[in-house]
């Protein structure tokens, strides 16, 4: 019932076109017995007694058939549609923003196959596990801007996550600005429990803001940072292009950590030193035991056309329709 409930037509008026069914049924009838060609016997008494066969039971069936896939036509061409509907409800979760470094020196692969892609995965995992928690995105590189407001709707926050790429900002690592960013989006949400995610892997050079200023703000917010330096120890291996194809070059892994431990320290969060995928694992244990709070979504369902289904079903019927009048059910003049 809920299914038939979310159904409505974009043109409703068609299905007056149904009406024609019953009138099909009854032209069928009465051109049946019409066309019917008469054998006059001499004494039919010996037929008195006679079972009906079942083929003689359902030799009707493929009008039927058709009249079933006419109905289905008219109600596909009448445009039937999932409804987008909106669901408001309290949920039980935290506020949550992934900060992620884009620069290119993400793209180091150290990390198969770089560590940005590495990353996208792992929080691509974290996403799927956090069902009940507001989450946003933030990415930075010599700049920050938020990729996706804090939201519920996991399928939009992860299609926007796979969609996150290096280099579609200028170069650096501000640190600063991508914390700051982050803050903004959670700082005036009614949640008890708000955490921000850096992922980076390398020195803070650019921005106008300190992170360790941004550290302060967030802790005045209770907000709780937890940091986390991606790269692993010593030399990894950096793609460059060359006009005789894609070279490699190695350059040092340089992650101001102590600046990382910091920030996290400042707002009663935690650093981690990411060398594997696994490493983002203890963050995930770490927020599942915060406290949770009710927040209240707004859910959305998204409009589908389902016209196509029926002209489908209507296809299928018609064949087997068909198929009777030839084989099985065919009759002869």
């Amino acid at each position: 019932m809920n299914l038939i409930s979310n159904i409505s037509f974009q043109y409703p008026y068609l299905l007056f076109l149904l009406l024609l069914l019953p009138l099909m049924f009854i032209y069928q009838r009465y051109y049946d017995k019409r066309k019917a060609t008469n054998i006059i016997y001499s004494d039919i008494s010996q037929f008195a007694t006679a079972r009906k066969t079942f083929k003689l039971r359902i030799r009707q069936l493929p009008d039927y058939f058709r009249m079933l896939a006419v109905a289905l036509i008219i109600i596909a061409i009448a445009r039937p549609q999932l409804n987008t509907s909106k669901d408001e409800k309290s949920i039980e979760g935290i506020d949550i923003v992934l900060t992620l470094d884009v620069s290119t020196s993400m793209l180091a692969e150290d990390f198969k196959p770089n560590r940005l892609e590495s990353a996208k995965s792992v929080a691509k995992e974290f996403i799927e596990n956090r069902k009940n928690d507001n989450i946003g995105i933030v990415v930075f590189a010599g700049e920050a801007y938020t990729k996706c407001p804090s939201t519920i709707d996991h399928t939009v926050l992860l299609n926007l996550l796979s969609s996150t790429e290096s280099g579609q900002i200028d170069d650096g690592t501000a640190i600063g600005d991508g914390l700051a960013t982050a803050i903004n989006r959670v700082k005036d949400t009614k949640a008890k429990s708000k955490v921000i995610i850096l992922i980076t892997d390398g020195v803070n050079n650019m921005g106008a803001i300190d992170p360790l200023t941004a550290a302060s703000i967030a802790k005045e917010y209770n907000i709780r940072i937890y940091t986390i330096g991606i790269g692993k120890k010593g030399h990894a291996p950096y793609p460059f292009y060359t006009p005789f194809g894609k070279q490699y070059q190695n350059v040092e892994v340089k992650i101001d950590e102590d600046l990382l431990k910091e920030v996290a320290n400042t707002t009663g969060g935690q650093y981690f030193r990411s060398t594997k995928n696994s490493s983002l694992q203890e963050i995930f244990k770490e927020i599942d035991k915060m406290e949770k709070t009710k927040i209240d979504v707004s859910l959305y369902k998204h409009t589908k056309d389902i016209g196509g289904s029926f002209i489908l079903l209507a296809l299928i019927i018609l064949i087997i329709e068909m198929l009777l009048r030839k084989t099985y059910l065919r009759t002869n003049p």
